[in-house]
């Protein structure tokens, strides 16, 4: 039968497949608008099934605030840059925001379960990749609350950070403190809060550093302890020298805007990490 270019451009317009693909699966599909959604359905899970030991490495990382207490992030990754800046794949990923959003969505994997229209946000994101025939993930995805949170995401989309706060600070601190998180990688709040098994790995590291500098095996435990305080000094975000004005640590610029706030929550995603 004939295929239109008005049929062609309806079923894109309900699937966000190419032109052709859409054209294609009509075809086969003898004009069957719902087998033609389902033929476009089966591409993407089969580009996802051949693209998935391929690594998807670029993409855009986007973040929405709700009522200045809450904050929302995801990371909607695939393989190219070229890929990654087109109009339509920024907006497929504020749309999976804005389905978090809605739902109020606690992590990742609640995301991926969300169903809307009969659909889970893990196929969607599946269909993506049969739109665009590259690898598509659901990369990163968190949520904080807080009395006050902020959110700060790099102009090139690929790296950005959630910061919450309690009691509340002025706009710009809050916001310097996300940039500063954002550029920085602190990989905890403060000392107190960092990975176990992070503070073991800065140990170990230390100490093998510390004995094949030849330094003495009863003083190796102490010269790694001290590898440790540097690492949490330089890698904590409290205790960040603040880039903003480096005779302050980020804790004092916070302390010096309100001395009862602290940060009580951070959430940071690269595509670069």
């Amino acid at each position: 039968m004939e295929i239109k270019a008005a049929d062609v451009a309806k079923l894109r317009k309900m699937t966000g497949a190419g032109m052709m693909d859409c054209k294609n699966a009509l075809t086969e599909a003898n004009g069957d608008y719902e087998r033609a959604q389902e033929i476009i359905r089966e591409k993407g899970k089969l580009v996802s099934a051949k693209r998935a030991d391929r690594t998807a490495t670029e993409g855009d990382v986007v973040a929405q605030i709700v009522d200045g207490k809450k904050g929302y992030m995801l990371c909607l990754a695939c393989e190219t840059d070229f890929v990654a800046k087109n109009a339509d794949f920024l907006a497929s990923a504020n749309e999976l925001l804005d389905i978090a959003v809605k739902n109020d969505v606690a992590d990742i994997e609640a995301l991926k379960a969300t169903v809307v229209d009969g659909k889970s946000v893990e196929s969607i994101v599946t269909e993506k990749s049969g739109q665009t025939g590259e690898k598509v993930e659901l990369a990163f995805y968190a949520k904080v609350e807080a009395d006050q949170v902020v959110a700060y995401v790099h102009t090139n989309k690929k790296l950005g950070a959630l910061i919450g706060f309690s009691p509340a600070v002025s706009a710009e601190v809050a916001k310097d403190v996300a940039m500063q998180a954002t550029a920085m990688a602190p990989v905890a709040i403060s000392a107190a809060d960092t990975p176990a098994e992070v503070i073991a790995k800065e140990r170990k590291i230390g100490r093998e550093q510390a004995a094949q500098e030849g330094k003495p095996e009863a003083m190796l435990d102490k010269i790694a302890e001290g590898k440790v305080q540097k690492f949490l000094k330089e890698n904590t975000l409290l205790s960040q020298t603040l880039v903003k004005d480096n005779k302050l640590t980020v804790e004092q610029y916070i302390r010096n805007d309100n001395p009862a706030a602290k940060v009580v929550a951070y959430k940071r995603f690269s595509l670069n990490d």
